[in-house]
């Protein structure tokens, strides 16, 4: 199968994709979410992107690509644009966010630019923002080095018994935005005594220890928050790099283990409105789920894992250069996308769900998620994807390519977070009394849902069973919630609103938990 690239402006990222994708899957590998109301079915138009040279309009989810494009995604075609720049607007016609009229009434000169966060357990990402024009000027991402002193954050938990170690993990995160700080500021050829405000968000783990506040007893029951209120701390109290007489914001969190992350979520996607009934599901190591209307409703954690991350993957990686990000059948074999100008060397979570998907519906692993007796299959494969079937370290493997493989071990992690998430969903559903075909909505969140692709998704029976055109993709919304709570104190009020309507459900106490657990670990 051949491959193209496709060069998205005016954002200047160039991915690599297979022949017959769509723009709409060009733009979510390239991180870049568009506005898809009808789910992808084409009848919207809100999709829109311009082929150059000739400035030809077409549809993104059902344009297909057959050459190298260049391609302008105007700002109208995107999720967040148009709710980042008109939240927080006064009567002025013009967009004049009233935290930046704060900094400027105060007499700060110049540039008056801020900082939005998103701790995640696995993954940190900064983005540069003009407190102005509410723009973003750039972003940078990196993994959270707090994952050398555990991956999840039940780990960091138990690690932090100390007041050294906690001050340790405290430290990590510091240093780590601080890094991404000044990679920003550096292309952006401006120094960090221009940035004003910083807002924050994560999981309530990493909300505590990013403002030293106690973390043992999100360890043992009842795993209560030692605060879930927002936080406003003077810069200069702070060791992170800023203008010292600037603030730190941290948005509220919603229980022991939905945090400001979530908040950050169900604000950028305006659940607060959704008149239908509308899941929203952040896939990372700690998954969060917020399910409902705009009348009810609910929020439940999942720990699903480091696993669609990367991490106890014997291949995998998260997203980076050289993953593969895509998996899909071609003519008698299979076939990878594979993420930057780089031979595959790793797998990261979007391609292992397609992996998996590919494997079920070849008959190489069963429902179970056990791998099938070659002999088996010898009649019903063809010869090239046959061969791909190996022994790795003495268990059952398929082989990718040359280099990356999934073992039967990572077929049982995959099982074991897919089931976590899928058993919360299940378990909301069964606490607001629907079954699948009631779910209108299902939006993908978290740091690669926008790369997911709905069908391998239902096909692993990670989502509830429903027309692949109801799954939408927000990509990283905590940060464009961080984005939203960094410009407008009319913001930070709604998000404040929604952790208090948001009702807490710890599937874990569920009676018949352990039930639909087993249950959803089944493919």
């Amino acid at each position: 199968m051949k491959h193209f690239t496709v060069t998205l402006k005016p954002d200047g990222k160039k991915i690599s994709i297979h022949e017959g994708a769509t723009l709409f899957e060009a733009a979510g590998q390239a991180g870049i979410v568009l506005n898809t109301v009808c789910g992808g079915k084409g009848t919207c138009g809100k999709c829109v992107a311009y082929l150059e040279p000739d400035n030809i309009e077409v549809l993104a989810c059902s344009y297909r690509i057959e050459s190298d494009l260049t391609v302008t995604i105007p700002e109208s075609s995107r999720f967040f644009e148009q709710r980042i720049l008109t939240e927080g607007v006064d009567s002025q016609p013009e967009f004049q966010p009233d935290i930046y009229k704060e900094y400027l009434q105060a007499g700060s000169a110049g540039m008056i630019l801020g900082l939005a966060v998103d701790v995640g357990t696995t993954t940190v990402v900064v983005k540069l923002i003009n407190l102005k024009s509410g723009r973003c000027l750039a972003t940078e991402a990196a993994l959270n080095p707090q994952t050398r002193f555990g991956d999840d954050v039940v780990s960091r938990i138990a690690y932090a018994q100390t007041d050294e170690k906690s001050a340790e993990l405290h430290k990590a995160i510091i240093d780590c935005i601080n890094e991404l700080t000044a990679k920003l500021c550096e292309n952006a050829s401006i120094g960090t005594d221009r940035i004003y405000e910083t807002c924050v968000v994560g999981n309530t783990t990493m909300n505590h220890i990013l403002l030293e506040l106690p973390i043992s007893q999100l360890g043992q029951a009842p795993y209560e928050a030692f605060s879930l209120d927002a936080h406003d701390v003077p810069a200069g109290e702070s060791a992170l790099n800023m203008n010292p007489a600037g603030n730190i914001h941290t948005v509220e969190n919603i229980a022991g283990f939905v945090g400001s992350d979530a908040t950050a979520v169900a604000l950028a996607v305006d659940i607060a409105s959704a008149e239908e009934m509308t899941l929203i599901v952040d896939v990372g190591t700690n998954g969060e789920i917020v399910f409902g209307t705009k009348d009810k409703l609910y929020a439940a954690s999942c720990a699903a894992g480091p696993a669609f991350e990367g991490a106890r993957i014997t291949c995998g990686s998260r997203a980076a250069d050289g993953a593969i990000e895509a998996v899909v059948t071609n003519e008698g074999d299979i076939d990878v996308d594979v993420i930057g100008d780089a031979p595959p060397r790793s797998i990261c979570g979007s391609g292992l769900i397609d992996a998996v998907a590919v494997m079920l519906e070849l008959g190489i692993i069963d429902a179970t998620g056990r791998f099938a007796e070659p002999a088996k299959l010898k009649d019903k494969l063809p010869p090239a994807i046959l061969a791909r079937i190996i022994e790795e370290a003495g268990q059952p493997a398929f082989r990718l390519t040359q280099s990356v493989f999934l073992t039967q071990r990572d077929i049982r992690e995959t099982q074991l977070a897919k089931g976590a998430i899928r058993a919360g969903i299940k378990l909301l559903q069964q606490k607001i009394g629907i079954e699948d075909s009631d779910v209108s909505r299902i939006l993908l969140a978290g740091a690669f849902g926008n790369y997911i692709r709905p069908e391998s998704a239902l096909r692993i029976g990670l989502l509830p069973e429903v027309p692949a055109e109801r799954i939408h993709f927000v990509g990283n919304a905590a940060a464009s919630g961080a984005q939203m709570a960094l410009l407008s104190r009319q913001c930070r009020n709604q998000a404040r609103e929604l952790a208090c309507k948001i009702e807490y459900v710890e599937i874990a106490h569920e009676p018949d938990f352990q039930d639909v657990f087993a249950d959803s670990m089944l493919f």
